[in-house]
């Protein structure tokens, strides 16, 4: 009995110090050598938040804002970011509230009604008016969201592997997430992890041997080590309510495109077929032998789609 005592009060001692010892935030002075494409990086004020984004092109071009899904940052986009900017578009890739190197604050709205409502805020800034929004996975409903609530701030919709319901609570890492008191206790641990983001990339990628190298595991992981980002996954968790994309996507008038992989594990593929039956006049692309972020596994592929959509004229 005493054995186990011991044993229980050495775990208890072990996880009481990681999460005493993580770090408050990222700090960008010390992580800037594996942030891709640095050099583009901007730090705005906005509705007193500090917001990370990344900026490149003509600032008198047609805007392309990038914007990421779930427990990530500007990173995702760092495939097609210089070469969108060079089709000729001013492009924009923010992190999200909470994520990457933007702050994360404590009573910060972890919503998808929240981020779109930052990032719209975030183009007042900007002298954006109105862009092309192009999102991915969780960012993709923050796009949906700002379609339909500002509508006249979206010229045209490309979404990538959209989150659109709630199925994705039902994985079991986001379970935990949402569970009270254990979860605030595990969770942390779970996502600093290095080791399981590593196996959590190999999983969003089709052919992970191809994408995956150390530099882009480091340029993910030294966000998540951060206490901040911790608190604001779980409060995205907890505050997750993507149903209403499924429910009011006949009441998107942009023209949208939408894009998936075929072995898509994290948003299957029926929901992008799902969507395009449900919104007026939409594409669907399908990539071939790919996984949850085309953009990442075939960039040039993605960035050329891109770009003919772009260039499309409206009817």
């Amino acid at each position: 009995m005493k054995k186990r005592y011991w044993i229980a009060g050495a775990t208890t001692l072990v996880i009481a110090g990681k999460l005493l010892l993580r770090p408050r935030d990222a700090d960008w002075h010390k992580c800037r050598d594996v942030v891709f494409h640095s050099e583009c990086s901007r730090f705005i004020d906005v509705d007193g938040v500090r917001v990370h984004y990344q900026e490149a092109g003509d600032e008198h071009a047609p805007a392309l804002v990038l914007i990421h899904g779930f427990a990530s940052s500007t990173l995702v986009w760092s495939k097609v970011f210089l070469k969108l900017a060079e089709a000729g578009y001013r492009v924009i890739a923010l992190d999200l509230l909470g994520y990457g190197y933007s702050a994360k604050p404590r009573n910060g709205e972890y919503t998808i009604a929240g981020q779109a409502k930052l990032l719209t805020r975030l183009l007042d800034k900007l002298g954006i008016r109105r862009a092309i929004f192009v999102g991915s996975s969780y960012g993709g409903a923050v796009a949906t969201t700002c379609a339909l609530d500002y509508p006249d701030r979206v010229e045209k919709l490309i979404l990538v592997g959209t989150v659109n319901n709630n199925r994705p609570l039902d994985f079991t890492l986001m379970r935990l997430f949402g569970s009270p008191l254990f979860g605030d206790v595990v969770s942390p641990l779970l996502i600093g992890s290095r080791r399981l983001l590593r196996r959590r990339m190999k999983r969003v990628y089709d052919r992970h041997e191809w994408v995956l190298d150390e530099r882009r595991v480091d340029a993910r992981h030294l966000p998540l080590r951060a206490a901040g980002t911790q608190r604001a996954i779980i409060r995205t968790v907890r505050g997750w309510d993507a149903e209403r994309i499924s429910r009011d996507a006949h009441l998107i008038t942009q023209p949208t495109l939408l894009l998936w992989g075929e072995n898509d594990q994290e948003i299957p593929l029926a929901d992008g077929e799902r969507l395009h039956a449900e919104i007026p006049g939409s594409r669907l692309i399908v990539f071939l032998e790919c996984g949850h972020l085309p953009h990442e596994e075939y960039p040039e592929t993605f960035t050329n789609v891109v770009i003919d959509f772009c260039k499309t004229k409206s009817a």
